[in-house]
């Protein structure tokens, strides 16, 4: 775990499990939205860290460079994605230890950038209260998410008072995250302050101070999309705080999100070219 009296504030701050992720032949990953999110973040220029929970022998070399707050667990949070004709069937087996703000350290609530990136509801909603200075930023995929007891992962209506909602300065999420109930969609703009909806090959619809802005995103040949969500939120985040710019941070991160699906897993952190190609390019 790092030593938080002996680094620089964070620009970026990630709190959420990484993930145990079973392959098809059952060999092991690491995965979810605190890490994609979090290479992507630094990808992008920022001093990084997460605040996460998992076994202390859990290997996290492919997060090497970030600064890595662990609370130690007795498992993993562990997931297995099965892909079917009529789409993706997920199962969630085990989950690493809540994080709350006793796991919190003084050093990084003065991070610049709050990502909140439950997977798994692991992470209590009071912990937004913390940060009364940082652009606090939300993927709530994991708080839209029931587990049966064979760990079948099912979608459910938002679980909290909507406090953290209206607190958040922005919201990602995807149209799969509330099985593209448009009805859902209207209820959650209707509470936060901007939110991006991601659509896949359609792009992202950005609804912000009453207008609704549609961007769309170009053509690719996809070979992967695991982590794409997760990198656009990044992308998006990082160019808001940028920028102030919400209709900008879409753009840029539709364009890098794009790019990152003619790649595969970790190989779809966007490159150095792709980033300031984006920032430039005029649609």
């Amino acid at each position: 775990m790092t030593d938080p009296s002996t680094t620089k504030p964070l620009d970026y701050l990630l709190i959420g499990h990484v993930t145990e992720d079973i392959n098809p032949d059952g060999s092991k990953k690491i995965g979810g939205t605190a890490s994609f999110s979090g290479l992507t973040a630094m990808a992008l220029g920022n001093n990084v860290g997460i605040l996460t929970s998992c076994r202390p022998d859990l290997s996290l070399e492919p997060l090497n460079g970030l600064e890595l707050y662990v609370v130690p667990s007795e498992v993993n949070t562990t997931f297995r994605n099965i892909h079917t004709a009529t789409g993706r069937l997920q199962y969630m087996y085990q989950r690493a230890a809540m994080l709350d703000q006793s796991n919190l350290p003084e050093s990084l609530k003065q991070a610049r950038i709050v990502h909140l990136g439950p997977v798994a509801s692991e992470i209590d909603p009071d912990i937004f209260t913390q940060f009364p200075k940082s652009l606090i930023c939300l993927t709530p995929q994991g708080w839209l998410r029931g587990f049966a007891e064979d760990g079948r992962v099912s979608a459910i209506a938002w679980p909290f008072s909507p406090d953290l909602l209206k607190a958040a300065h922005a919201t990602v999420l995807s149209i799969d995250d509330v099985r593209g109930d448009e009805t859902q969609v209207e209820q959650l703009a209707s509470l936060c302050r901007l939110l991006v909806v991601t659509e896949n090959q359609y792009g992202a619809r950005v609804f912000w101070n009453g207008d609704v802005r549609r961007f769309s995103a170009p053509r690719v040949t996809v070979l992967e999309d695991t982590g794409a969500g997760d990198i656009f939120a990044a992308c998006f985040f990082h160019r808001l705080h940028e920028t102030q710019d919400p209709w900008e941070a879409a753009r840029f991160a539709v364009q890098l999100s794009s790019a990152s699906v003619t790649r595969s897993y970790y190989d779809s952190i966007p490159t150095p070219f792709e980033i300031a190609r984006a920032k430039t390019q005029i649609l």
